[in-house]
This record gives structure tokens, C-alpha cells and sequence, in this order.
């Protein structure tokens, strides 16, 4: 276990994510969600279904359980040059940010679609 393992796994810098995501996050997801260059949340989850992800996409929008994402994955689909953007502009680390984002991209689609459906202006 290197010295950026232990960090990763400390109690502070958990709750610096914690802080992080629950400062932050919203707004991120905002803009990737809504009109910051990505053309809201139908084209993001037409490039998540493109990408071969439709079975997440489907679990988020559904009222079952939702399947989770990498943030590998994501940061493929919404492109590594979006995402450097988005962490430059609220300057988090860009490995951060995509964890994150990961984490939080299937609750705020299950939150947008509360009857399994997505809104008509998504």
C-alpha cells in the first residue's frame, strides 16, 4: 500500500469528499445535467447508452435498484477534455471529481425521473 492509498482511505479525506459532495457536487451536476455543454440530461443519457451503459442508465431511470458507474466509464462518456474542465473550474482534482461524480450521477437520474420516466424538458 503506497503513501496515496493510506490518504485515500483517511477518515479526513473522506470527509473532505463528504464536504466536497455536498458543496460542489450540485452544482457539477448541474452543469453536466443541465445546459453547461452537454445539452442536459436526455443527451447525457443518450452518450450513456450509446457507450453500451443502457442497462444503467435504465436502472437509474427505473424505480428499482440502481446499478453503479465507474468513473472510468463516466469520464469516457462525457470525455476527459469535459471533465478537466469541470474539475479546473471548481478546482478539484480531476480523479476527485469523476469518483464523485460516479457516485452521485445515479441518484440525481433516479431523482429526475421519480415515475420512471424522464421529463419531457430533460
Amino acid at each position: 500500500m503506497g503513501i496515496l492509498d493510506s490518504l485515500e482511505n483517511s477518515p479526513e479525506l473522506k470527509g473532505l469528499l463528504g464536504q466536497l459532495g455536498a458543496a460542489v457536487i450540485p452544482v457539477v451536476l448541474g452543469q453536466v445535467m443541465g445546459n453547461g455543454g452537454q445539452g442536459g440530461l436526455s443527451a447525457i443519457v443518450a452518450k450513456l447508452e450509446q457507450a453500451g451503459l443502457g442497462d444503467q442508465v435504465k436502472s437509474w431511470i427505473g424505480t428499482g435498484q440502481n446499478l453503479p458507474i465507474t468513473a472510468e466509464q463516466l469520464q469516457q462518456v462525457l470525455g476527459s477534455d469535459t471533465v478537466k474542465q469541470l474539475a479546473a473550474k471548481f478546482n478539484i482534482p480531476v480523479d476527485q471529481l469523476s469518483k464523485v461524480l460516479a457516485q452521485q450521477l445515479p441518484a440525481a437520474v433516479d431523482g429526475a425521473s421519480p415515475n420512471g420516466k424522464l421529463p419531457h424538458t430533460a
